[in-house]
């Protein structure tokens, strides 16, 4: 299917300033920051606030947290001036309305599937949130809910009328990008460790190139 406006993107687990503003020069939507130590894109309150002043105006920053304390979320949100929270753990729905009402901020809630019935989960938060990500489960083992470099039957998405924004995450390269929005019929993606050189270390290079490749697909 063509696809008649561009597709939306998310740069996801920046640490640098380097990067973030690289990010927002070829058009990213989305900068994303990881707060959760066991992430090797883990940043922390200092890190954040210490970044925030060489961050680009461009670029909607997003922060990406797994199981945290409200009150943690509240300090990352002031220390890098957030406009959206990431619930990346077993958050309930609940939790995410609890906190739009507190910090007046926009949520984003990552789900992992791998059917389509994994699909219907997304039905619970959409009415709380103000997107859903589809990401795949971690694998066995794994210790991080993402940035895992695998990915999910694309097709599942496909002939879904979805009723909320949602992000295709999982895997996604610039290589098989065009594939998989073809697939999925996705109008926004998240991408991390598929622009990273290793885990942690961000490639200036695939950032571009993945950008790049978002705004030719169509």
């Amino acid at each position: 299917m063509k696809h008649t406006v561009a597709i939306s993107t998310k740069i996801c687990g920046l640490t640098t300033a380097e990067h973030a503003n690289l990010a927002a020069f070829y058009g990213a939507r989305w900068l994303g920051f990881v707060f959760f130590e066991r992430s090797p894109r883990n940043l922390t309150l200092d890190a954040a606030a210490n970044l925030r002043p060489h961050l680009p105006k461009r670029g909607e920053r997003v922060g990406v947290f797994v199981n945290a304390e409200h009150n943690f979320i509240e300090a990352a949100v002031d220390a890098l001036d957030l406009d959206w929270v990431q619930l990346h753990g077993d958050e309930y729905p609940h939790e995410a309305q609890l906190l739009k009402a507190r910090l007046g901020i926009s949520v984003i809630k990552a789900l992992g599937v791998s059917s389509r019935e994994d699909l219907r989960q997304a039905d619970l938060f959409a009415p709380h949130v103000d997107a859903i990500l589809f990401d795949a489960k971690p694998p066995k083992g794994a210790i991080l809910p993402g940035g895992n470099a695998v990915s999910f039957p694309w097709h599942i998405l496909n002939g879904e009328k979805l009723p909320y924004p949602w992000l295709l995450a999982g895997g996604l390269t610039a290589e098989n990008l065009p594939r998989a929005i073809a697939e999925s019929n996705a109008q926004a993606v998240d991408i991390s460790s598929g622009v990273e050189s290793a885990p942690g270390q961000k490639s200036g290079e695939k950032i571009e190139a993945f950008l790049r490749t978002a705004k030719a697909v169509r």
